[in-house]
């Protein structure tokens, strides 16, 4: 089976024009930004009720992976209805909710606050630098594609091993290594958006908010291990 439709026409021709591609790339920026207030809005209330820490470690990763993963299917099957914007913000409320253990952890620390900035500032400079090299690359990166999402897996795999090791070497490895990832993954979604390959902003936001979240936790995780200050 041919997989282009329009054999007559060439790989290019069959992308969509500058207007669309541009037009899917302002919707994913305008989106991903929405997205970030319900996930403070989560975190905080996350932290305020204490709902993720009165989960056991054990509970809160199954919990966490079976909300993520039921989401992240529900957004695929409602992303081309009204639906998916809806879908999409409930589940970065949801991350939000499940990032407030960590940010309750750091804010219990002297320089907290502090902390939690830094990885946030950090976090923006990471995408914003992704974000320009998208516009300025011009060597197509889709094939970058299957090896991020090999580490992506192997990452995952260590990350789950790590929770019955509890080896502190290999946490810290894994953090180093998902920022490293991440930001190419984020620089890999955006040049997607930019060449066309992808033409729903509604997973192309899902893919850079993920990428983010993960950059975002990591680093925060880095600056509260080695930067934080008692009270």
């Amino acid at each position: 089976m041919n997989p282009n439709p329009y054999p007559y026409l060439t790989r290019e021709a069959a992308l969509p024009a500058a207007a669309e591609r541009n037009r899917v790339l302002r919707n994913t920026y305008w989106l991903l930004a929405l997205s970030m207030v319900p996930t403070v809005l989560g975190a905080w209330l996350g932290v305020a009720t204490g709902l993720a820490r009165a989960m056991t470690p054990g509970v809160s990763m199954i919990v966490f992976f079976a909300g993520a993963f039921g989401f992240m299917f529900a957004i695929e099957r409602t992303k081309n209805s009204a639906a998916g914007v809806p879908v999409l913000l409930a589940f970065t409320f949801f991350m939000g909710v499940m990032l407030s253990r960590l940010v309750g952890a750091v804010l219990g620390l002297g320089n907290g606050a502090e902390l939690i900035m830094t990885a946030f500032a950090g976090t923006g400079l990471i995408f914003f630098g992704m974000a320009s090299l998208s516009s300025i690359i011009k060597r197509d990166l889709s094939s970058m594609g299957k090896f991020l999402f090999i580490g992506a897996v192997m990452l995952m795999v260590a990350g789950i091993a790590n929770f019955f090791l509890q080896s502190s070497a290999l946490m810290l490895t894994l953090m180093v290594l998902a920022i490293g990832i991440f930001s190419a993954f984020i620089l890999h979604d955006l040049k997607r958006v930019r060449d066309g390959y992808e033409t729903n902003y509604i997973s192309a936001t899902l893919g850079v908010y993920l990428s983010l979240y993960n950059v975002f936790q990591s680093l925060l995780a880095l600056l509260g291990i080695f930067g934080g200050r008692d009270e």
